[in-house]
């Protein structure tokens, strides 16, 4: 199984979009097999600073890889969870809607 990984594998980000996926290179599954080692899926929040900026630059330098065909099989080295985190300010406040009674009184009016 560690072979399969080593030779084979692919990196896991889970997007807003669904799952996407990275093929490192040998020394990009060395380092992420070490990163993984512990725990199959890592949210972004755990990882340093330096190991964010690593993922990043794989993410940009090689691009994602469509998983169909014969690619369906390879082994995932780890899972990366990269939800963009949801700030308070952004949610809108929800205004109470009008009571049954309300909306009943304007209707007996009519």
């Amino acid at each position: 199984m560690w072979m399969d990984k080593l030779f084979e594998g692919v990196l896991r980000v889970l997007t807003p979009l669904g799952p996407r996926y990275l093929r490192p290179s040998l020394p990009q599954r060395i380092y992420l097999l070490w990163l993984f080692r512990n725990f199959p899926t890592l949210p972004v929040k755990v990882l340093s600073p330096r190991q964010q900026k690593h993922i990043e630059a794989m993410c940009s330098r090689q691009g994602f890889i469509s998983l169909y065909g014969d690619l369906v099989d390879l082994p995932v080295l780890g899972t990366l969870e990269e939800r963009p985190p949801v700030e308070a300010a952004s949610v809108q406040p929800r205004h109470p809607g009008r009571s049954v009674s309300d909306g009943a009184a304007s209707f007996a009016d009519q």
